[in-house]
């Protein structure tokens, strides 16, 4: 059987699904996506994509369809969260094109599912079908799907997310963590930011607690942000989202720099989302089924790297089956993870740590954060290695990196 005769399953039709769709078709290699929603729709606002994803996108065709939909971010600037000041103001970095071989977008996950999905084409894409079982036969994988339909396919990828059902399905329990972090998240029209100080860059407010995240994102600079503060502990409900109060996301924040508050109460309020992760896993396959993204390592946004994590996973996944050959799919999912696996641990840590660092009270540990962070030289050793990162052209442990930022 040679790799492009596979009849592989993709369970989940997010960024990773769709994009492993895209660059297993690269090679040859057909694929069917199932997706458990009606329509193609993905959770929270907006998404940032950083060079180490951009580039194989770009590679793959698809860089005049994100310009009409994407904002490219040229800078990078932190700031004291209550007064304002900047800490440190890098235009240019990170300088993505010249200094990391592909841009970084700021987007609305609609408008990028929409512009995967359209490539994928969606008669690939199998709607209103949720996994509900999976049986792993001597030459295949049987699927079934609340609707009814059942479906047999000689290899599975779970792409479903950091709630992922084949996950569990592996482990037999559900091993989610609680990070101890919150968060509340919006998409803020730019006529309602114009407090704003250089609005076409990422920008984190920082101060003791807490921080807010923001980045442009389409063609008309509006603002999508994620203010998160170390609240409530333990997590109380048993969803990963509650309910939430207008008003709540002031709890912290009210005394903050003016352009944070108008950002953060120029849109409703109605949800808090826990910011949760899962514990690196020494297996990422069971027999005939594989894991990718958020199923396999789900982290917290602290470093923007959920989705771009993701997208390396699929590119080398597809890559691996291309190159194993006839019948040797065991010997792909051996190499996807051992290419995949120290990379993943290493950002998930590095995401982990990273809110430790933004939320460090006032004293000299925060002043001498604000120093690293106002060195362009001390930003880039902190994000060269995410974003120089080339998935297919690089060994395990080949670059070195810190563990924050």
């Amino acid at each position: 059987m040679k790799s492009r005769d596979l009849k592989i399953a993709i369970v989940g039709a997010g960024i990773g699904g769709l994009t492993l769709a895209l660059a297993l078709r690269e090679h040859g290699i057909d694929a069917q996506l199932f997706e458990q929603t009606d329509e193609l729709r993905e959770v929270g606002a907006a998404v940032a994509l950083s060079a180490n994803a951009t580039r194989f996108y770009e590679r793959m065709g698809l860089r005049p369809a994100f310009e009409k939909v994407c904002a490219e971010v040229p800078g990078l600037v932190y700031r004291d969260g209550r007064s304002g000041a900047v800490i440190g103001h890098h235009r240019g970095a990170p300088d993505s094109r010249g200094q990391f071989g592909g841009s970084y977008w700021g987007v609305h996950r609609a408008d990028l599912q929409a512009v995967l999905s359209g490539a994928v084409g969606l008669e690939r894409i199998q709607l209103s079908h949720r996994l509900v079982d999976l049986a792993q036969q001597p030459d295949h994988v049987s699927l079934t799907f609340a609707n009814g339909e059942h479906v047999d396919a000689d290899l599975v990828i779970g792409a479903d997310g950091a709630r992922s059902v084949i996950r569990r399905w592996m482990l037999g329990y559900d091993d989610a963590l609680y990070s101890g972090c919150s968060g509340f998240r919006g998409v803020v029209a730019a006529e309602r930011t114009d407090l704003l100080p250089d609005p076409e860059t990422i920008q984190f407010w920082v101060g003791p607690g807490g921080h807010l995240l923001h980045y442009p994102i389409g063609d008309k600079g509006d603002q999508n942000f994620l203010l998160v503060e170390r609240h409530p502990s333990p997590w109380p409900s048993r969803e990963w989202v509650m309910p939430a109060q207008e008003g709540e996301q002031l709890r912290l924040f009210r005394d903050w720099h003016p352009a944070v508050v108008q950002m953060i109460t120029a849109v409703p309020i109605s949800q808090r989302w826990g910011l949760f992760h899962r514990p690196p896993l020494g297996r990422w396959s069971k027999g005939r089924i594989t894991l990718i993204g958020d199923a396999a390592h789900a982290l917290v946004p602290h470093h923007g790297q959920g989705a771009n994590q993701s997208i390396e996973d699929a590119v080398v996944l597809a890559d691996q089956l291309a190159k194993a050959g006839s019948g040797n799919w065991r010997e792909a999912q051996q190499a996807y993870e051992r290419l995949r696996r120290g990379r993943t641990r290493k950002v998930q840590y590095a995401s982990i740590t990273t809110a430790d660092v933004l939320h460090l009270p006032d004293g000299p540990a925060a002043q001498e954060r604000n120093a690293r962070l106002g060195s362009r030289e001390g930003v880039l050793n902190h994000l060269d290695w995410i974003h120089d990162f080339d998935a297919l052209a690089q060994e395990p442990n080949e670059r070195q990196g810190g563990t924050w930022l």
